[in-house]
């Protein structure tokens, strides 16, 4: 068993930043499918399609006998938490509420997860740095998409809360999924096993609720964005976060949440070239402070460097 530890090294952080924009691409991925496919249709693809290419990896690898029958309620739990009720509140809560608003409401995982793991946890317990680094990134999060998105807040209450739902939905996966890293799991087959009991509860619910059958065949585009969201924004980006969390922890894993709006800002720039504002650059400071204060690192140096100024002091 790993022990958890609250400061991430470089590379946790590097694996955080490439996770973030494996997710935050993934709103690309949808903005081109769910103008051909029904919602649930492409939720039960991008499951599916992931859980195929993670079973061939697992198989190649050899790494699927250790643990896996007796982790099948957990993999099952895992599903649930961290894709079939998320992804379906989510999908309902943006037929009724803005995206920009959708988006607020999912960055409030880290609260949730900071609250969770104290509560459920005895590694990870709630400090003032971790409280005060999630608003400020939070803070950030709702300066980059704008005030406008807070218009309508207050109308349709049970769509925001469906949003909210999946925020704590996550948070917990997030939680429960440490138990992988203390039963010697691989974050690889972890990574298969969740997404194969999601594919197992969605793709009979896409089949009731779609009927895909009677849909026309999809052009190269939609496909391309399809096998896109599958293999990079579920497979790759499962495999990043369950390895983020049997070191770092579900506090750590859920900050993801508050770095993937910058990754969709700055793959806008890039990729679409668009145009980026004062408030993009504004929230991204937040979210870079409050990140930095969350790891730790700023207030140690900050009491290294007040721990010089007074020896200094005392010899003058």
């Amino acid at each position: 068993m790993q022990k958890i530890h609250t400061t991430m090294t470089a590379w946790e952080w590097l694996l955080l930043v490439i996770l973030s924009v494996l997710w935050g691409g993934s709103f690309f991925f949808v903005g081109v499918t769910v103008k051909a496919l029904p919602p649930f249709t492409i939720v039960a693809l991008r499951v599916s399609l992931a859980a195929l290419l993670l079973l061939t990896i697992v198989y190649c690898s050899g790494k699927g006998s250790k643990g896996v029958l007796e982790a099948w309620p957990i993999f099952l739990a895992m599903g649930i938490m961290n894709n079939v009720i998320p992804f379906s509140l989510i999908v309902w809560g943006q037929t009724q509420i803005a995206s920009g608003l959708a988006a607020i409401l999912n960055a409030t995982t880290p609260l949730f997860a900071v609250v969770g793991a104290h509560l459920l946890t005895s590694d990870e317990k709630m400090t003032l740095p971790k409280i005060s680094g999630v608003i400020l990134g939070f803070t950030g999060v709702a300066i980059m998409i704008g005030v406008e998105a807070f218009s309508h807040l207050g109308t349709n209450i049970l769509a925001q809360l469906g949003v909210l739902g999946a925020s704590v939905s996550y948070a917990l996966g997030g939680i429960y999924g440490k138990r992988f890293s203390r039963m010697g799991i691989d974050p690889l087959v972890t990574s298969t096993g969740q997404v194969c009991a999601s594919s197992l509860i969605l793709s009979p619910l896409a089949c009731i609720v779609d009927t895909p059958w009677k849909l026309g065949m999809p052009g190269m585009e939609v496909w391309g964005a399809i096998f896109g969201i599958a293999f990079f924004s579920t497979a790759l980006a499962y495999i990043l976060y369950f390895r983020i969390i049997s070191t770092a922890g579900a506090i750590n894993a859920s900050l993801v949440t508050l770095l993937i709006p910058v990754s969709a800002v700055i793959l806008g720039s890039v990729f679409l070239k668009e145009r980026l504002a004062m408030e993009h650059y504004l929230g991204m400071a937040f979210i870079g402070f409050g990140l930095m204060v969350i790891d730790g690192r700023l207030l140690k140096t900050g009491k290294a460097f007040l721990q010089v100024a007074e020896r200094v002091k005392e010899r003058i």
